[in-house]
């Protein structure tokens, strides 16, 4: 759990998970995202920097384990890239239909958008992590 390799992936999942996120939301997305955005200043401007670095650094620690122990030794560019898409199954597609139907947040053009968006989010930080789970372990 606290091998090199995980302690690595941990923190270049975060960075990306940071800056990427930022990237691909707060940049890309957000003039497709913005129309269907059902409710009016859910967003915090500016972020709380604090909680959303801590985040950042749980989810990277998160899907790093949880990437060293699924890969079963097999680390990789294409078993990354497997594991960024069933993760996005499970959060973007799967929790996002589940908020859709039980909250008004976006119509489901927006999550279907936030879903492609998770896709390309989690399938870098499935590549950046089997990359360094194959050099390092």
């Amino acid at each position: 759990m606290f091998s090199k390799a995980n302690i690595v992936s941990t923190l270049i999942t975060s960075i990306w998970g940071l800056a990427g996120g930022f990237l691909l939301w707060g940049l890309l997305a957000e003039p497709y995202l913005t129309p269907h955005i059902l409710i009016s200043d859910i967003m915090r401007d500016p972020p709380d920097m604090i909680h959303l670095i801590l985040g950042c650094l749980i989810q990277g620690f998160a899907f790093s384990t949880l990437y060293s122990r699924w890969a079963n030794g097999n680390f990789g560019l294409g078993s990354g890239l497997s594991f960024g898409i069933w993760i996005t199954l499970l959060l973007g597609l799967g929790a996002g239909l589940i908020d859709y139907a039980t909250s008004t947040i976006v119509d489901i053009q927006g999550t279907l958008i936030n879903f492609i968006i998770y896709l390309i989010f989690f399938g870098i930080t499935g590549l950046l992590a089997g990359i360094i789970f194959k050099k390092l372990g």
